[in-house]
């Protein structure tokens, strides 16, 4: 058996090589769905999740979706 710490972490990438944010997209040409964006939040398919959604789609467009991915 192998004395090597089991917990590795991931070497910090270099910031010159790490895209921004800002520019980070979807890349989808289509109007994402209420339900797109409930997933997207990390919320549950439900009734008032999906208004919500549907109202920030209206309010927010395509950005809303953009807003909330990493």
């Amino acid at each position: 058996m192998s004395e090597e710490s089991e917990s590795l972490s991931a070497p910090t990438p270099d910031p010159r090589e790490v895209t921004p944010d800002r520019l980070l997209h979807t890349g989808g040409d289509e109007q994402p769905s209420a339900e797109d964006l409930v997933l997207a939040s990390g919320r549950d398919l439900t009734p008032e999740n999906i208004e919500w959604a549907e109202r920030r789609l209206a309010e927010e467009g395509r950005s809303a979706i953009d807003k909330r991915l990493p």
